[in-house]
């Protein structure tokens, strides 16, 4: 069964744009375009992955992703912002509010795909437990 990912922006171009690249890779695709819409749309459906902007109305990207993350039924789905917000503050915060990844735009969508890919496949092979060593020898 193909993962569902749900993209959210409010530029119906760019949605489009993600939507026509992540099917022909043989993903599911919903779409939403504000922050409000998303967040109904994760409590329908519950996608695999979102694929979210920041700068959006009713609600952006940001206020959208906490709420995410303070709901249990959505807390631990992937997260990719997507956004024109390319400032170090920006990306700071993005990573700091638990996003799986950030990338800006413009954007190439073969790297997006890459990204979706990644995280999918880290999900399916998480790396063993690691116990570090406690002391070092030298």
């Amino acid at each position: 069964m193909a993962k569902t990912i749900l993209v959210v922006d409010d530029e119906r171009h760019i949605v489009r744009l993600v939507q026509v690249n992540l099917e022909r890779a043989g993903y599911e695709v919903t779409t939403a375009y504000d922050g409000v819409e998303a967040l109904e749309a994760v409590q329908s459906e519950l996608p695999d992955m979102i694929i979210l902007d920041v700068m959006m109305p009713r609600m952006d990207g940001f206020e959208a992703l906490k709420k995410l993350r303070a709901d249990d039924k959505s807390k631990d789905i992937p997260v990719i912002m997507l956004t024109a917000k390319a400032q170090d503050a920006d990306i700071f915060k993005g990573w700091s509010s638990g996003v799986d990844s950030y990338l800006t735009k413009p954007f190439n969508p073969r790297e997006l795909l890459a990204f979706v890919e990644r995280i999918f496949q880290s999900l399916e092979h998480p790396p063993e437990d690691y116990d570090a060593p406690t002391t070092y020898e030298v």
